[in-house]
C-alpha cells in the first residue's frame, strides 16, 4: 500500500476506526475503570505532538544548512500540527484528570512543561505571521525551531526527573512494559493510526502551503511596476492627418 499516495486517507480512516473500536473493546482498568480508555487517544496525541515538533526542529536545521523553501514549509506545517495535537493532549489529560485526580489542572511537572511547550510553539507561529519578509521569516523561525525542540525530551522525561501526580513511563522504559499486553496492543494500534492520520494532515497542509506561495508570488509579480511603465506613447493620429 502506498501510504503517500491516494490511499493515505483511506488507510488513516481504517486505522482510526480499528483503533477506536479496540479502545471500546479493551478491558477496563482495575483502578480507573472506563476512564482509562482516554489513554488510547491521549497518549497517541502526545506522541504525534512530539513527532511534529521533532520534524519542525529537523526541517529548521535543514533550512539553516541548505536554505531550501521546502524545508521552511515543512517546519511551519509540522509546527501547526504539533500545536493542534498538543492542545488535544492537554484537553484530554484534563478530562481524565478531573475524575481520577479530582481536579482539571494541577501544577504537575508534566502538565507545566507541556503547557510551556504549547505556548512556545504558539509563539513560533506568531513569529511567522509577524514577519513579512519571507527570507527573514524563514531564518528567524528556523533558529527558534531548532532551539524549541529541546523541550520535547524535557517534557517526556519530566515524570522521571520530578516525581509528582503524573504516572511514570509504562511503555518507553527499560524492561517489559508494565501494562496489560492486550491494552498495549490497542495503544500501539492507536499510535500507528494517529501517526498515519497526522501524516495525511501534514501532506494536505504542505500542498496548501505550496499553493499559497504560488499565489503570493503571482500577486507580487502583478504588483511589480515595469521600468518605464509610466511613460505613454505619443498620439500621432492627428499629426498624420495634417501631413
Amino acid at each position: 500500500m502506498n501510504l503517500f499516495g491516494r490511499r493515505l486517507p483511506a488507510a488513516a480512516l481504517v486505522l482510526l476506526a480499528a483503533g477506536l473500536a479496540g479502545a471500546v473493546l479493551a478491558p477496563p482498568d482495575r483502578f480507573q475503570g472506563d476512564y482509562q480508555r482516554l489513554m488510547y487517544v491521549h497518549v497517541p496525541t502526545a506522541w504525534v505532538a512530539y513527532l511534529c515538533f521533532g520534524l519542525t526542529g529537523l526541517a529548521s536545521a535543514l533550512w539553516l544548512w541548505r536554505r531550501g523553501a521546502r524545508f521552511d514549509r515543512l517546519a511551519a506545517a509540522s509546527a501547526e500540527l504539533g500545536v493542534l495535537f498538543t492542545g488535544l493532549t492537554i484537553v484530554l489529560g484534563s478530562w481524565w484528570g478531573k475524575p481520577v485526580w479530582g481536579v482539571w489542572w494541577t501544577w504537575d511537572p508534566r502538565l507545566v512543561t507541556t503547557a510551556l511547550m504549547f505556548f512556545v510553539y504558539l509563539g513560533y507561529l506568531a513569529l511567522r505571521r509577524a514577519t513579512l519578509d519571507p527570507v527573514a521569516r524563514a531564518r528567524r523561525s528556523a533558529v527558534l525551531g531548532v532551539v524549541a525542540v529541546v523541550q520535547v525530551p524535557v517534557v517526556h522525561m519530566s515524570v522521571v526527573w520530578w516525581r509528582a501526580l503524573h504516572q511514570p513511563p509504562t511503555v518507553l522504559k527499560p524492561g517489559d512494559p508494565t501494562i496489560d499486553h492486550r491494552m498495549l496492543a490497542v495503544l500501539l494500534l492507536n499510535v500507528v493510526a494517529f501517526t498515519v492520520f497526522a501524516g495525511m494532515l501534514l501532506r494536505a497542509r504542505l500542498r496548501l502551503t505550496a499553493l499559497e506561495d504560488e499565489l503570493a508570488a503571482a500577486q507580487a509579480a502583478e504588483d511589480t511596476e515595469v521600468a518605464g511603465g509610466a511613460v505613454t506613447a505619443p498620439h500621432l493620429e492627428g499629426r498624420m492627418r495634417d501631413a
